[in-house]
């Protein structure tokens, strides 16, 4: 069976830990979008990691982790995370599409420059190269690792390439003018250390498939940064959706069975854009110190994250977006401390209150409507049974439940893989 996970939110709802609980049962694991521009982090008997290019199955050796072709791959971040987790005597199974993409060093380059270009008006950019990557991809100007392989055409090519961005550098940038050469020598070197995971995954999945093995299917960021229903335009620049699984993958869209997104108890959010639940000042930092592990730091930025209270209209929108089949709600233990919980149950907007989640022009308007929820003021990490959470916790996951209209099926109370309630 193909099962999902994805986020219903902005990203950083917990899924590396429900990933890598899953994977456990798990034949298969696959990132199917994105690059190293978020992270999962994963807590376990080899100690604490934050997976930005690896999928989240690595710690099992019975799982084979794959590298899908809609994935923007950074070769050398690869790598580093192979080398970091063969220090602690972790050797995955790992497999890479001949069909990804490469990362280029420009495209960070251009990442960051364009950023800085924008001042005020910047996106918020983790500066991984991301939108440059998937902008070359669909301009066709994009190099795949299989071309790579065949020097005198990719060297032809990057030439070609180069004369573009050459001139946006020296013109528009105000920065040197790039050497192919040199560039090239870099990619090769590379190539030539990521070889021995390339292959041709699809036909590896088409016979996993036909074998029933199990397969995951390993979303990053959530349903609110895609491109093409999030809040456009602070959004990423690949589909965060489990749609897209089956494209980012190569698997056949029916073979999807099942689609477990993840939502938090609460709202976060890394980078610019609408956020109408948001909180500022103590309120926020209490929350964010109190959230996960070592509290909410962007894991590959550890820029501190933008913190507000559960947002139903959001959330409901992301799980239905994500078209899912079952929810798992991460880091209720974080809301122990409050006395009362405020939930976002509506936006105002314009004299009325919407509960269906608007285009961002309206979005950005919005005022959220809070209804008040007792807490429970208690730690309720360790409890392994539902019934024996406090009763207003049980009701702040019900009503929530109520929300979505979506079975709560899993509920995360700490970071750690037992930590884990099942309904």
């Amino acid at each position: 069976m193909v099962r999902a996970i994805v986020g219903a939110n902005w990203g950083d709802e917990g899924k590396g830990k429900i990933t890598d609980v899953l994977a456990a049962k798990s034949d298969v694991v696959i990132r199917f979008q994105g690059g190293s521009n978020a992270g999962h982090t994963i807590i376990n008997k080899f100690g604490k990691f934050a997976l930005h290019q690896l999928p989240s199955g690595v710690f099992y050796e019975h799982t084979i982790n794959i590298i899908g072709s809609g994935v923007a791959l950074d070769i050398g971040k690869f790598l580093n995370e192979v080398d970091a987790l063969a220090q602690k005597g972790i050797h995955p199974k790992l497999m890479v599409s001949d069909r990804t993409q490469v990362v280029m060093p420009y495209h960070i380059l251009f990442d960051k420059y364009e950023e800085e270009r924008l001042g005020g008006r910047s996106f918020g950019s983790t500066k991984s190269g991301i939108a440059p990557f998937y902008s070359d991809k669909y301009a066709k100007i994009g190099f795949e690792l299989c071309e790579l392989f065949d020097e005198e055409y990719a060297l032809e090519k990057l030439k070609g390439v180069l004369e573009i961005k050459n001139v946006l550098l020296e013109q528009l940038y105000n920065k040197p003018a790039l050497n192919a050469d040199e560039i090239f020598a870099q990619l090769i070197k590379q190539r030539d250390l990521i070889a021995p995971f390339v292959g041709d995954t699809f036909q590896f999945l088409r016979t996993a498939v036909k074998e029933g093995k199990e397969i995951l299917l390993e979303g990053q960021l959530g349903a609110l940064k895609d491109p093409d229903y999030g809040i456009y335009p602070m959004v990423t620049s690949s589909s965060t959706l489990a749609g897209y699984g089956s494209i980012g993958a190569g698997l056949p869209p029916y073979e999807i069975k099942d689609i477990l997104t993840v939502v938090k108890a609460y709202s976060s959010a890394v980078g610019a854009g609408a956020f109408v639940s948001e909180i500022f000042g103590d309120e926020a930092q209490q929350m964010r110190m109190n959230g996960g592990d070592a509290g909410e730091f962007g894991a590959t930025t550890g820029r501190p994250r933008r913190m507000g209270w559960f947002d139903c209209v959001a959330s409901r929108y992301g799980v239905q977006v994500q078209g899912a089949t079952q929810v798992a709600l991460t880091v209720i233990d974080a809301l122990g401390y409050l006395d009362e919980i405020p939930v976002c149950v509506g936006y105002e907007v314009d004299g009325k209150v919407i509960y269906d989640f608007p285009t961002t022009p309206t979005l950005q308007r919005c005022k959220p409507v809070l209804e008040v929820l007792p807490g429970w003021k208690t730690d309720v990490r360790g409890i392994t049974q539902y019934d024996q959470l406090p009763e207003n916790c049980r009701k702040y996951i019900e009503f929530i439940e109520k929300q979505l209209g979506v079975d709560i099926t899993m509920v995360s109370n700490g970071p750690g893989r037992k930590e884990l309630i099942y309904r």
